[in-house]
């Protein structure tokens, strides 16, 4: 009976080792790919990447873990001399290879979320224009309210405008009509060239496409996907 109490404390005590170096192997490999993200991204902000499945060690054994959880705030995203804030985005990466250290990360597939505030939005819109809520149209369309002054006809103008997924990585906003005053004097295309306008979401893992966009009480939530996604290189 001694024996067997002496084998259990042994096997008790091992267990917390292995549970200890496991979880440090983690957040060593969780902390050295999310340095190597940011700078595959080109972020500003360290993301938070998050290994899980227990345990690591025996994946990594394998040179391949089953799911890795990634965060990013606060991304710049600069596309043909506009920019464009995304608050946050989040991703889930299946079957990810590390190599090189932790310094290489690439995904079997990947999908996440990435969202925009409508304040952002507002700021990256053209010159006057400000962005609001306005849910969803009848037809499930997403929908959001353009208010704002046309610079050189000096007239205020308040529309529904749809957004769209454009590519893989551009979002557009078009306005479903215009006011009838400003189109019966000819001025459509001049009034759309102010309100109607494309932005790109940069920075996102190489291998993610944008796929839908949904409008929320407070901002853009848009999907996106892929295959063969580089977390970092």
């Amino acid at each position: 009976m001694r024996v067997w109490r002496i084998v259990l404390i042994v096997v008790v005590v091992l267990g917390g080792l292995f549970v200890a170096a496991d979880r440090i192997a983690v957040s060593v490999a969780q902390n050295k790919a999310a340095e190597r993200a940011q700078a595959t991204q080109g972020l500003d902000h360290k993301p938070k990447v998050s290994i899980q499945g227990f345990p690591f060690l025996t994946q990594a054994a394998f040179g391949k873990l089953d799911d890795v959880k990634i965060k990013a705030e606060d991304i710049a995203a600069h596309g043909d001399g506009q920019s464009l804030r995304i608050a946050t985005f989040n991703a889930d990466l299946h079957g990810v290879k590390f190599s090189n250290g932790y310094r290489t990360a690439i995904a079997d597939s990947a999908d996440g979320i990435a969202f925009i505030t409508y304040a952002d939005l507002s700021k990256a819109a053209p010159p006057g224009v400000t962005v609001s809520a306005a849910g969803t149209s009848a037809d499930g369309k997403a929908m959001v309210k353009l208010t704002g002054t046309i610079p050189g006809i000096g007239t205020k103008i308040s529309v529904l405008s749809q957004v769209t997924v454009r590519g893989a990585d551009t979002i557009g906003l078009h306005a479903q009509s215009l006011p009838k005053e400003l189109t019966a004097l000819g001025l459509e295309d001049t009034v759309r060239q102010q309100i109607d306008f494309e932005r790109q979401l940069t920075h996102l893992p190489s291998g993610i496409a944008l796929t839908s966009v949904t409008t929320t009480p407070d901002g853009l939530s848009v999907e996106a996907g892929g295959k063969h996604v580089t977390l970092a290189s």
